[in-house]
This record gives C-alpha cells, sequence and structure tokens, in this order.
C-alpha cells in the first residue's frame, strides 16, 4: 500500500466513512477508492487528489505525504489568516541569493506557525517532470536548507544551471534526483559529482498549490 493509501484509508476510517460514500463525494466507485487505498493506481489524477483533501480538509500536500502537518486545503486563493506574505519566484538562478531575486511573479500567504520554522519562498514550475502531481504554472512553498531526507522533494542547482524540483533518494556514494513523470529518467550523481558539479539542495518543498 502506498503512503498515500494508507493516508486516504486512514482519514476515511477516522471519518467514519465507506469506500462507497467517499467515493460518492468525489465522483468514484467504492472499487477505485479501494485501489487507491491498496496502491493499485500508481498516478492519481491531480483533481481526484484535490477532491478527497477537500472532503477531508487537508491540503494536498498532507495527503500526498510530503506535509506532516494536517492544514486545510489550498488552491491559491483560500487561505487561513493571519499568515505571512513570502513572494513567489518565476525561476531560480544559481550564484543569486534567494532574497535578490528580482523574479518575482507574486506573492502567497503562509501560516504564521509554518512562517515561524524557517525562510520561505514560493517556485513556479515549469515543466511536466513532475506530473501528475505538480504541473506547468503550480506553485510549491519551498523551505530555503542545504540538506534533505531522502524521499523529500526538494528544490536543486545542478551545474551552475536553473534550480530544478525533483525528489531526492540518497544510496551510498551519491544521489538521485527523481521525477514524478515516468518518461524521465533518474538522474544519478555520485558524491565526486555532487563536489565538482556542483549538485547544491537549495529547499524542501513542504506545501504545493496547483493553479486549478
Amino acid at each position: 500500500m502506498t503512503n498515500m493509501g494508507n493516508i486516504i484509508k486512514r482519514l476515511r476510517i477516522e471519518n467514519n466513512m465507506t469506500l462507497e460514500q467517499l467515493g460518492d463525494k468525489v465522483g468514484v466507485g467504492k472499487s477505485t477508492v479501494r485501489k487507491w487505498e491498496n496502491g493499485m493506481i500508481a498516478n492519481m489524477r491531480r483533481d481526484k487528489i484535490a477532491k478527497i483533501a477537500d472532503v477531508f480538509n487537508v491540503s494536498p500536500s498532507y495527503l500526498i505525504g510530503w506535509d506532516n502537518n494536517v492544514g486545510p486545503i489550498t488552491n491559491g486563493t483560500k487561505h487561513k489568516a493571519p499568515g505571512v506574505t513570502i513572494n513567489v519566484l518565476g525561476r531560480v538562478a544559481a550564484g543569486v541569493p534567494i532574497e535578490a531575486i528580482e523574479d518575482i511573479i507574486g506573492t502567497e500567504e503562509i501560516s504564521a506557525e509554518l512562517a515561524s520554522t524557517g525562510d520561505f519562498f514560493g517556485l513556479q514550475i515549469h515543466g511536466d517532470s513532475m506530473e501528475p502531481r505538480m504541473y506547468e504554472g503550480d506553485v510549491v512553498i519551498v523551505r530555503q536548507q542545504d540538506d534533505a531526507e531522502s524521499g523529500e522533494v526538494i528544490i536543486a542547482m545542478v551545474n551552475g544551471d536553473e534550480a530544478t524540483c525533483k525528489r531526492l533518494k540518497k544510496y551510498d556514494g551519491g544521489i538521485m534526483l527523481l521525477s514524478n513523470n515516468p518518461r524521465y529518467e533518474p538522474i544519478v550523481f555520485t558524491n565526486e559529482e555532487i563536489e565538482e558539479k556542483p549538485v547544491r539542495i537549495i529547499g524542501k518543498v513542504v506545501e504545493l498549490r496547483g493553479k486549478f
């Protein structure tokens, strides 16, 4: 069973909801809900993830397993107040401190509680390498940090290019940067290549705000 399947099943049971009842609320049959919970459907549609999150009043990021803090669904226009406003960047270029970047395309609001845990920025997603979890134009909320745990979604700078959003996997001797889209092969770096290129983690994705 996938992590997201575990979370869906736990939330459904905690809310005393049957497979059929959840299916009715999100527009699918109970057999589809059962497949989600058992991990038989690898890539759930983004609109279904958003609907399930809305049913249980959690964020899509929590449902996916990126955020351990239960919070209400956010879609770029619905946020809890009061909060802290952060800049959303169109792109992050190598060698430029986050606070000095001028490619600001908008703002997002995060909770004061979240803001107290570090420095944050928003980043617009480009390309399709992280579909079906993230789509072109979506915004991710990023905590600035230079390391992350294996399995977490990060923003990394590779070989002096623009920042890229990938899932981190660590192994003895190096790391892999993984895309959600199966059309993209994992990018593998040895410890030596990490130093030489270099490969630098600049933040961890803590929340996804889809632009529906």
